[in-house]
């Protein structure tokens, strides 16, 4: 299998939204306008590999979800919210001159994707939910997910600053979870995902903080719950995959194929099975999409 024939870098986009500057990655190119929504503590460009797979037959936009990559943080308690995200994506498509889309996303950003045709309804013409956060009522007698905690007080634990990139790079490569990511998909995320200090050094474009801070948002009322809640409406437009080896609960991705009348899609991986292998994931997105 090879790549696509050139390499061509996406321009960046900023809208204002709420007070907040909201930044996006536009491959370009007259095809499908594809939608690509990151997971939590990651960035748009992180999306790179697999556009480059992809455009032509799409014009893959990737939107940095507040606070990560180049978007601005929320200034409030309440702009942490999957709903106030969710609401940023839709002037980055308008400022594209996109009424509708096709759409990939990924953990937080698959919540983003069902959350924004909530809001817009019709706007996602098909969707590919990857492990998207959106959780179903909890039966009664039967504890909550605690994976949101977890992960939260992890995201709390992360570096921060870092000599440089190829720092990074060693690192992230050499240990779970990011070990599994394909090198060009690592690259990406260290070159969008950190943005350069004056004295050279590298820092993480996500605080950790505001990574805890949208773990945290799961189980808000506008959060995975109410995510989930609107997957009846997507009924015949959208279809959830999930990695074999994922650490989250594999429950949560039975009950979302089941709202949406449709069988869940097992792939090999974990968590990150889209970013392990960039041309199982264009595949996917053209059989789906």
């Amino acid at each position: 299998m090879t790549g696509p024939p050139e390499t061509v870098l996406p321009r960046t986009v900023i809208v204002e939204h709420g007070g907040l500057r909201i930044a996006a990655l536009d491959w370009g190119t007259t095809g499908k306008p594809l939608l690509l929504m990151h997971p939590n503590g990651f960035c748009a460009g992180m999306w790179h590999p697999l556009a480059q797979r992809l455009r032509g037959d799409y014009r893959p936009i990737a939107v940095d979800i507040r606070g990560h990559g180049a978007s601005d943080p929320p200034r409030t308690d309440e702009g942490f919210s999957f709903t106030r995200a969710a609401s940023d994506i839709k002037p980055v498509l308008d400022h594209l001159g996109v009424d509708e889309v096709v759409a990939l996303g990924h953990s937080l950003g698959g919540a983003c994707v069902i959350l924004l045709d909530m809001l817009h309804p019709g706007i996602v013409q098909q969707a590919l939910l990857c492990e998207a956060i959106a959780f179903p009522p909890v039966p009664r007698g039967k504890r909550s997910p605690e994976g949101p905690n977890r992960l939260a007080d992890s995201a709390r634990r992360r570096r921060t600053v870092w000599p440089d990139r190829d720092t990074v790079r060693a690192s992230y490569a050499s240990r779970p979870p990011l070990n599994v990511l394909e090198p060009d998909v690592l690259d990406a995320y260290v070159r969008w995902g950190f943005h350069d200090r004056a004295d050279g050094t590298v820092q993480l474009a996500c605080d950790p903080e505001v990574e805890a801070r949208f773990f945290g948002a799961a189980a808000a009322g506008d959060g995975a719950r109410l995510a989930f809640d609107h997957l009846a409406d997507l009924r015949g437009r959208a279809t959830v995959v999930a990695g074999d080896r994922t650490d989250l609960p594999a429950d949560i991705f039975v009950a979302q194929a089941k709202e949406l009348g449709k069988p869940l899609e097992q792939l090999d991986g974990d968590h990150f099975f889209l970013q392990s292998d960039t041309e199982r994931a264009a595949a996917l997105v053209r059989a789906h999409l």
